[in-house]
């Protein structure tokens, strides 16, 4: 089979899919040129990642598309039903980056509850004539040891971030529409493991009493409003990787403003690639371009998935 890898995959997996005979094609097409290119080359496989959409208008131009493949978790960037309904095989990779978003998490709680996000903007400003102050004004950071932290969306993703902040000594709480197993296991580097299980509440009671929100969810639909954020403790932190759109930024921008919220972490956007410039400035906002799956580790893991489905299916 032809594949178009148009968002690039991992080394690996081009080893592997040309051991089994597949032609694997990285050059990234623009959207506009996309179902040319696919016609054109006699493309069987797309694979995308985020940047590239598979919607109905692409999947209706190019009728020899056998498979579509997504490298992440969310699916929103394709038509995934009407696909189906096309006899096109869809798949995605969605447990492949799960340490990598939850580690960004807590990368971005561990930078926020000790104003790391701040005082690496101003020690290369005021570091060498304002050390003192700068000491004093960032001398009043907590842990994360203690703290509630409420998991919305307990999928792959919202147990891996169960499992780090237990390890923190985290209280754990969730809240999932879909799902309603708690239970969640931490397996250690020796072998061992401990069966746990999280808090479950609903959404009102785990805004009111978490002290961390953190996002797992799938879809753009807005969760988080005005409403929701007013529901929050004040002095509370909130984090998205999950998907721009499923937090109102407008509402959330206010809310940091009045300081009803200590802070917020973002790697997500409503605009991306263009977030909002007012945004942008808030000094109370830890952000990040859109990187939750972007480890060696996790596009390594993707690549081999991807790979592996391809393979798999291509047998049928």
């Amino acid at each position: 089979m032809k594949i178009l890898a148009n968002d690039g995959i991992a080394d690996s997996a081009t080893k592997i899919l040309e051991q089994n005979g597949h032609e694997l094609i990285k050059t990234n097409v623009a959207q506009d040129h996309l179902a040319k290119y696919i016609n054109d080359k006699n493309i069987d496989v797309l694979l995308v990642r985020s940047a590239t959409k598979a919607k109905k208008d692409l999947i209706d131009a190019c009728p020899n598309l056998k498979m579509i493949g997504r490298g992440g978790v969310g699916m929103d960037n394709i038509d995934v039903e009407y696909a189906r309904s096309k006899s096109i095989e869809v798949f995605n990779t969605p447990g492949a980056s799960s340490n990598s978003v939850a580690e960004l998490v807590f990368a971005h709680l561990g930078g926020l509850l000790r104003f790391l996000h701040e005082s690496n903007r101003q020690m290369p400003l005021e570091g060498e004539s304002r050390f003192k102050d700068l000491k004093k004004s960032y001398a009043k950071g907590m842990e994360l040891r203690g703290k509630k932290i409420g998991i919305i969306g307990f999928g792959r993703i919202g147990k891996a971030v169960a499992r780090i902040a237990y390890s923190l000594g985290m209280k754990v709480q969730v809240h999932d529409p879909v799902m309603k197993n708690s239970d969640f296991s931490i397996e250690f580097s020796d072998g061992q493991k401990i069966d746990t299980a999280a808090k479950s509440l609903n959404l009102n009671e785990i805004l009111k009493t978490s002290n961390v929100i953190t996002l797992h969810i799938g879809g753009t639909k807005e969760i988080i409003g005005e409403k929701e954020l007013a529901l929050m403790k004040p002095g509370s932190f909130i984090v998205n990787t999950s998907r721009g759109g499923v937090i109102n930024e407008e509402a959330l921008d206010l809310a940091l403003e009045n300081k009803h919220l200590a802070g917020a972490a973002l790697d997500v956007f409503n605009n991306e690639p263009q977030p909002a410039i007012k945004l942008l400035m808030n000094p109370n906002l830890s952000m990040t371009p859109h990187i939750g799956a972007a480890t060696v580790e996790a596009q390594e893991r993707i690549g081999l998935e991807l790979a592996n489905n391809i393979i798999s299916l291509s047998k049928k």
